[in-house]
């Protein structure tokens, strides 16, 4: 279980330090809660219901160095598959968001940043909703990265990976 000041990845809100636990009246009834410090927005505070299994499954250990260096070893190796058909595209990119697996992840960043490229050749944008997925898995894929790596800026995370991945 987590303990306060683990650091843990909670979900869309990234590296997050857990600082403390409350409990809070909600509907008459008390409830204990994680109390969560996301690393990206200084500002937020995150409360997880400690009783949610569903909102336990979205806090988890960071990866170590290593793991992270063979994700970044894998990319090399994994498929951009574009859906065309806009419905199953958002389904599936929510699917991947939800469940936050590293390697889905990375084929949906690519297939989007493929995807972006072509439209940009024919003088064309990404679709608003496409451009939001793809900042949305940058930013839970790139914040657990620049932490666990020691790297200040995202500039210098991408320049990292696109180093070893590259070769």
């Amino acid at each position: 279980m987590f303990q306060v000041n683990d650091v843990i990845l909670y979900g869309a809100q990234g590296v997050c330090k857990i600082i403390g636990t409350e409990e809070k009246t909600v509907s008459g009834k008390k409830k204990a809660y994680f109390v969560l410090k996301p690393f990206s927005d200084k500002g937020a505070t995150v409360f997880v219901p400690m009783d949610n299994p569903l909102a336990l499954n979205k806090m988890r250990r960071l990866l170590t160095k290593e793991q992270i260096r063979g994700l970044i070893a894998a990319m090399r190796s994994q498929s951009a598959v574009w859906i065309d058909n806009e419905n199953e595209r958002k389904e599936r990119f929510k699917s991947v968001l939800a469940k936050g697996d590293h390697l889905e992840l990375i084929q949906m960043i690519k297939a989007i940043y493929a995807y972006k490229k072509q439209r940009e050749g024919e003088g064309k944008r990404l679709h608003m909703s496409d451009e939001r997925f793809f900042k949305d898995a940058e930013q839970m894929l790139y914040n657990e990265f620049q932490y666990v790596l020691e790297i200040e800026n995202k500039d210098d995370l991408i320049n990292y990976i696109f180093g070893h991945t590259e070769k």
